[in-house]
């Protein structure tokens, strides 16, 4: 696949300081519960044919592609493929597509994003998918969030997975060809996000309706409501719930992230074994 470098559309992301989200405080977040435990990550880093990683969970397993969100791959996403990872008993990888970097506020990670070669982006997911099948895996599925959640969709179109569950993001449409999805796929998208275009219920609707339009039966999305973009993210920690301030983004209520773990773990549990 060529490596030409696809931009999101900017102004998707500098609007976020406008959003009607900006209403999330220390005591709004302390009175919530919260799905995965803040103890340190048991993932170790590791090079996957050149692509740092994070992996973790058993060998001879299924294995899960975790793709970060905008922030890059903050202790947040390795907690969310831990979790995963004891919720199915699969092997888990967590691709750092932002080499190191991490977004500092959403300013930075807006830039991050807009600047990720996304084409070069689906290669890294093909080659890690390999490199877990050559590693023992029978089959591998991809999840992500954000920007992760439009690679899931593309890594369902390119990469040769098993089963995709994207969370609120779909691609540019010069990449993303719903029609050419064939295998399961799993949505979830908060019904008030406010990334209108990008990660906004109708616009992911709209995607997820193309893929079974085109026969792929087995293609469903999950809205939350009274939940905005990012709403899997639970607050444990304090550099998450920081950047989330600076996005004007609410963490997600328990219930929610709750119904979405079982919902996703089920779905690897069909269509990964």
């Amino acid at each position: 696949m060529a490596t030409a470098c696809i931009r999101l559309r900017p102004s998707l992301f500098h609007t976020v300081s406008r959003s009607p989200f900006r209403q999330a405080s220390e005591a709004n977040i302390r009175t919530r519960g919260f799905r995965h435990s803040t103890r340190a990550m048991s993932l170790s880093k590791e090079s996957l044919d050149g692509l740092p990683a994070y992996v973790g969970g058993p060998a001879n397993r299924p294995a899960v592609i975790v793709l970060q969100e905008w922030w890059g791959v903050t202790d947040e996403i390795k907690g969310q493929a831990e979790h995963l990872s004891k919720l199915n008993d699969v092997r888990v990888a967590v691709l750092d597509l932002y080499k190191g970097k991490i977004g500092v506020d959403a300013e930075e990670a807006s830039h991050l994003m807009e600047n990720l070669d996304f084409k070069q982006a689906v290669s890294e997911i093909t080659a890690a998918a390999k490199w877990l099948r050559e590693k023992g895996a029978p089959k591998v599925g991809v999840t992500g969030f954000c920007v992760g959640g439009a690679l899931s969709f593309l890594g369902a179109e390119y990469a040769g997975l098993d089963a995709a569950a994207p969370f609120y993001g779909t691609p540019p449409a010069e990449l993303g060809h719903p029609e050419k999805i064939s295998i399961p796929v799993q949505a979830h998208v908060g019904e008030d996000d406010a990334f209108e275009g990008f990660a906004d219920a109708k616009t992911v609707r709209a995607f997820v309706d193309k893929i079974v339009a085109a026969g792929n039966s087995n293609a469903t999305l999950y809205t939350y409501p009274g939940e905005g973009h990012a709403f899997m993210n639970n607050g444990n920690h304090e550099d998450i719930r920081k950047k989330m301030e600076t996005g004007g983004l609410p963490i997600g209520k328990k219930e929610s992230q709750d119904k979405a773990w079982e919902r996703v773990s089920a779905f690897f549990k069909e269509h990964l074994g």
